[in-house]
């Protein structure tokens, strides 16, 4: 009778080790299978064109360019906006190749690196930019006194793919709802969390472009990820529904395949709080153990971790704001 208490004690310690270290084992298992290998060239429709081997340009307008990475198996897109004394570059890929030459190649503007958040497949990672800027909060600040912003595992995961975090130098702070001046073209600064706390999201307010990061894409929606949450989601869908006009485009920064830039619209993200409201109130079981596959529509789907362990508190509410 000890002996199968002791074993089934033993079995419970285990089984919270796993359910604490979950986002750490998951990580670890990606990187067992090694780093990626690129995707072989293929065609990208006719409003795209070939930089070199690896990144792919596409006019949105005179001044907004979109630059893929569609030999990279998340098919990245990043975003050059352009203003008249100064542009912007939103996201940066995982580095694999050095994305600098290309936004340097279609405007003589200088250019600051904006992430849409801090994975390691947005930030660059070991490309070394001029000017960087980064969302405020008061913890990030305060790891960052000198300046200089160390990345955690939590917030970058590039240890799925043996990348190490980076430190990025931070020259210009960004608080959310604030405007980033570029000169003639203004871009309003959303906190669109869930995704990641930190995610924002950069809202044309000439030309009504939303430029989404990983808030949302069509595909799958990350939310069983460290610094996930169910509520940050709802919080961050309320945000965007409340100040994108219903006419914009929400340009993204995944796609599922070739061609064209990844696009959705506000329809999606009233879907997706409809979705998250119905999680949330029981009323919409998802499929799978991990991660839970709840449908949004016909081309957006919520990963999310088990009802047991999903986090409907928001980012103020968990670092005891108002």
């Amino acid at each position: 009778m000890k002996r199968a208490l002791i074993a089934f004690l033993l079995l419970l310690g285990l089984a919270a080790i796993v359910v604490l270290q979950r986002h750490r084992i998951l990580v670890y298992i990606l990187a067992m299978q090694g780093p990626p290998a690129l995707l072989e060239r293929a065609d990208q429709g006719p409003g795209a064109s070939w930089y070199d081997d690896y990144f792919i340009v596409e006019e949105l307008d005179s001044d907004t360019f979109a630059i893929g990475e569609p030999r990279y198996y998340q098919q990245n897109f990043n975003y050059l906006i352009v203003g008249s004394e100064r542009a912007v570059l939103f996201d940066a890929g995982p580095g694999v190749r050095d994305i600098r030459p290309v936004a340097e190649s279609l405007t003589d503007l200088p250019i600051t690196f904006v992430p849409s958040h801090f994975h390691y497949d947005h930030v660059g990672n070991e490309i070394t930019f001029e000017h960087v800027a980064v969302v405020d909060f008061p913890y990030l600040r305060a790891r960052a006194a000198d300046g200089r912003l160390r990345l955690t595992f939590d917030e970058h995961l590039g240890a799925a793919e043996w990348i190490e975090a980076p430190t990025l130098k931070v020259d210009e702070w960004l608080a959310p709802g604030s405007i980033l001046d570029l000169g003639d073209r203004r871009l309003q600064v959303l906190h669109t969390p869930g995704h990641t706390q930190e995610s924002i999201s950069l809202l044309d307010l000439g030309s009504g472009y939303l430029f989404s990061g990983d808030f949302i894409i069509p595909g799958p929606l990350f939310t069983f990820l460290p610094n996930s949450s169910m509520g940050d989601y709802l919080d961050g869908a309320r945000t965007v529904l409340d100040l994108a006009p219903p006419e914009a485009r929400i340009l993204c920064a995944h796609r599922v395949a070739p061609p064209g830039v990844p696009e959705v619209n506000v329809e999606d993200i009233q879907d997706l709080r409809q979705t998250l409201l119905a999680v949330r109130s029981g009323m919409l079981e998802g499929e799978g153990l991990y991660p839970v596959v709840y449908p949004v529509n016909d081309r957006v789907e919520l990963w999310a971790e088990p009802s047991w362990l999903q986090d409907w508190r928001t980012m103020r509410e968990r670092q005891g704001g108002d």
